[in-house]
């Protein structure tokens, strides 16, 4: 029989290997209604690396995916994995014109495409700009390309004979776009390797785990738990979609320990009328992600689940903070501090050090540091400078250490001269009783340069208008220049693959016209 190819040991493909001979019988992956073994999906991910390289996928070749959250897609980032490629999830919600941009940039050799979406291929094909790639459709389907099903079921399940080493490229995960324009961000089996390790260490996971993911697998923020939870061994159950009603199910039945969301799908789960703390008694971490969780929502949770929140700051070019769940009351507020062998300055805009309680642009470095921005090699010199990534962040620590953010430096307002924290009137806006979420911007003003926005989405069946909330935060905050000229409630807010609002688009309409704050 032959044997692999001697790999470099730190490569994540060696992960589903060494669970399927060590645990084979252990439940490995729950997608819907299929539940694999770790011996089962590692057979399943072998059938497609297999079939990939029948398809021409070599080591350094990329793979994308235009999918849902669907076994066709973990198996894709595992496949991957074992064959030194490396995988480029693309967002579904993706129109042909954004996707073809992408897959211009990344020139992959096998596209993977849902069924529901494959008529997108027609407006696709001509647009590509480079040599066509194979098309797969997953799903069951055929139509336009190759069925992901025939192909998977007519291959070896013999573990892939590819060489891949710690250095090679294991995915490309294209920014979602909430600050401009879209940059193929680079990570390396050596930067996943970190995120299993470290992270895995971070959430307190075991092999006796039970992980559950219900947003967007093409958000960088899921790699957070799904490595980790392949590092240990652990259960991964990945839903097709955030139903909040059937995440609620699925921690109680399957006594989950594990599960990360972003700020929206907290409030979503608190605000349920199926949430009973009672029943979420397994679980030991609640972590959120993507944005700041007001503090009116993190009393409710830590309240109703004590001790389980965790909170992440991080840039998905690699950056993090971490607020353990045995410091969330004491350190309320903060978003933590780096993981071991991790380095965070607070810097002005000269680069000079600043001192506690001084804010700045949050820099750090650390061993998930991107390998830089795929084909831009001049906007990965202005991330990363000396080996440190700025983040563009604004923040400042405590006397011991522990970081809190601002705000992001492109949402400060410019007030006449004063600078205004959207975060800072957030947190006032967001304690009103009929307000469930809110998001503040500037607009431009004709004597200020420009003032606070505040747009609001109500809590169902609340009743309050604009002009009542505008004098209800605008009596609360702290100064005067941080008060709102105006209010505007929407029905919801415009969201990205991943969950976070896009205060972009938003504030966009309001700029139209003028030198543009986007």
């Amino acid at each position: 029989m032959d044997t692999p190819i001697a790999t470099d040991s730190l490569v994540l493909g060696k992960l589903l290997e060494r669970h399927a001979r060590y645990r084979p019988e252990h439940t490995g992956v729950v997608v819907g209604d299929l539940r694999f073994t770790y011996r089962a999906f590692n057979d399943h991910v072998n059938r497609w690396a297999n079939a990939l390289t029948a398809l021409g996928v070599a080591r350094g070749d990329r793979v994308a995916t235009i999918l849902p959250n669907s076994l066709e897609l973990v198996a894709t980032y595992w496949a991957c994995a074992k064959l030194g490629a490396a995988a480029v999830p693309l967002s579904p919600l993706l129109l042909a014109a954004g996707a073809a941009s992408l897959l211009n940039d990344a020139r992959p050799r096998v596209v993977v495409v849902s069924t529901v979406l494959a008529g997108l291929l027609d407006a696709l094909r001509p647009a590509l700009t480079f040599s066509p790639p194979e098309f797969v459709i997953a799903d069951g389907g055929t139509s336009g390309g190759h069925s992901y099903a025939a192909l998977t079921e007519a291959a070896s399940a013999a573990e892939p004979r590819a060489r891949v080493e710690a250095s090679d490229l294991l995915t490309v995960m294209y920014t979602s776009g909430t600050t401009g324009l879209p940059k193929g961000i680079m990570h390396t089996h050596f930067i996943r390797a970190m995120y299993a390790g470290l992270m895995a260490a971070s959430w307190r996971m075991a092999p006796e785990s039970v992980v559950l993911h219900t947003g967007a697998l093409v958000f960088n923020g899921a790699m957070v738990t799904m490595f980790p939870a392949f590092y240990c061994g652990a259960t991964y159950i990945l839903h097709r979609q955030f139903d909040v009603e059937a995440m609620i199910e699925t921690l109680a039945v399957e006594h989950v320990t594990h599960t990360m969301m972003v700020p929206s799908q907290i409030v979503a789960m608190l605000d349920s009328p199926c949430f009973d703390p009672k029943r979420l008694a397994s679980l030991e971490m609640i972590l959120s992600l993507g944005a700041p969780l007001h503090k009116e929502h993190k009393d409710r949770l830590n309240h109703a689940l004590p001790n389980r929140f965790y909170e992440l700051y991080g840039l998905t070019e690699g950056f993090v903070t971490i607020l353990d769940r045995s410091e969330a009351v004491r350190k309320h507020g903060s978003v933590g501090i780096p993981p071991p062998f991790y380095e965070m300055r607070i810097v002005d805009d000269s680069g000079r050090d600043l001192g506690p309680g001084e804010v700045g642009e949050i820099v750090g470095r650390g061993p998930i540091t991107t390998a830089g921005y795929l084909n831009r090699p001049d906007l990965t010199a202005q991330a990363i400078r000396d080996g440190w990534l700025y983040t563009g962040d604004l923040g400042y620590v405590d006397e011991e250490g522990y970081l809190y953010l601002v705000d992001r430096k492109k949402d400060m307002i410019d007030s006449g001269g004063m600078k205004v924290y959207p975060k800072d009137i957030e947190e006032i806006a967001v304690c009103h009783p009929a307000v469930q979420e809110v998001a503040v911007f500037g607009i431009p003003h004709d004597k200020w340069g420009e003032t606070p926005l505040a747009a609001v989405v109500l809590h169902a069946g609340a009743s309050a208008t604009c002009e009542e909330l505008k004098d209800w935060i605008n009596a609360r905050v702290a100064a005067r220049y941080q008060r709102v000229d105006r209010v505007a409630i929407m029905e919801s807010f415009p969201r990205n693959a991943a969950g976070k609002t896009l205060k972009r688009e938003m504030r966009e309409p309001y700029w139209k016209g003028r030198e543009q704050k986007i």
